[in-house]
């Protein structure tokens, strides 16, 4: 799945290019968004896009692991993590790609 990379560039060229905005509205409307998503994770709120899915944080408490080269338990520290559950419509969607042998990854 050698797919091509999104990336906050493409991401402004598309709002650019569809909503008709300037190339510098465009990149900070981008980042608003961006920004508001990641201030509202780094809080612990949980963030839900309609027909998208939701991003949530998760704590996780301290337990052991194991060292996998030398078998060695290690404490691993307590921690958040971010969850990423995406909507029944965008699962459709890509798998709805997929079977029509679409691009769905690339």
């Amino acid at each position: 799945m050698g797919g091509k990379t999104i990336t906050r560039a493409d991401l402004c060229e598309a709002v650019y290019q569809k909503v008709g905005l300037s190339r510098t509205e465009s990149s900070d409307l981008v980042e608003l968004v961006l920004k508001e998503i990641s201030d509202c994770l780094v809080t612990g709120e949980t963030v839900k896009l309609s027909s998208f899915g939701s991003f949530v944080v998760r704590s996780k408490g301290e337990r052991i692991g194991r060292n996998p080269k030398t078998g060695e338990e290690v404490p691993i520290s307590p921690r958040r993590v971010m969850v990423f559950k995406p909507s029944n419509v965008l699962k459709n969607r890509v798998n709805d790609g997929l079977s029509k042998g679409g691009n769905a990854g690339k």
